[in-house]
């Protein structure tokens, strides 16, 4: 599989080297710009797959950059990467055509994952940024099915001990999860002593308040 071609824009030159030295090896770097004139110039002429887009910058931020952008090339694909974990922030780079938006808090391995993600097509965010999507979307408005949130965690988990911890978050006492999943009461206490130990939680109310957070319910 090619690497995506990735096109960085932070104004902060620490950030960006960074950012360099996160991604070198796994994704194709085509360049890099610290504010928005320079960088729509530059992503038109070396047409990225993906761009990294800092939110907040001079002259407009993120928004002006994919404003400039997208009515010349629809094929680059904008994954916002922000210090801000806001509603406003994140729904409006949504609405101006960002496929994802991900906090620089994320891990080196998650970004670089959420990076090949958009560049196949997803729209990817991070857990607790997908809700505020969601309800941004919900009054009539068509949600994305393809919106995948970026949580480690939970992808360790396979689909059946997500089904589990789903109705452990919804109050199901072992009986009536396995009566609902059609299991032995055994099979669904396995399942639980597995998702505790994978999720590193001692017992089924930290986990039901692990799941609440993410909306998992």
């Amino acid at each position: 599989m090619s690497q995506p071609r990735v096109f960085l824009v932070d104004d902060h030159e620490l950030i960006r080297a960074g950012l360099r030295a996160e991604l070198r090896g796994s994704v194709d770097l085509v360049g890099e710009a610290d504010e928005v004139p320079a960088a729509i110039e530059l992503i038109l002429e070396r047409a990225p797959s993906v761009v990294l887009l800092d939110v907040h910058m001079p002259e407009g931020g993120g928004l002006a950059v994919l404003r400039g952008v997208q009515p010349a090339n629809k094929d680059v694909r904008f994954l916002a990467l922000s210090v801000s974990d806001e509603p406003q922030d994140v729904i409006s780079v949504v609405r101006a055509g960002a496929r994802g938006y991900v906090t620089k808090n994320i891990s080196g391995a998650d970004l670089i994952d959420a990076i090949y993600r958009v560049d196949a097509g997803d729209v990817v965010f991070s857990p607790k940024l997908a809700g505020f999507v969601l309800d941004a979307f919900v009054n009539g408005e068509p949600i994305d099915p393809a919106i995948v949130p970026v949580d480690p965690e939970l992808d360790q988990l396979t689909p059946r001990e997500q089904q589990v911890l789903r109705l452990i978050a919804r109050g199901y006492a072992y009986k009536e999860i396995a009566v609902e999943l059609e299991i032995a009461l055994k099979t669904v206490e396995s399942h639980v002593s597995s998702v505790l130990r994978k999720l590193q939680l001692s017992n089924r109310y930290q986990l039901a308040h692990w799941a609440s957070d993410r909306r998992l319910t």
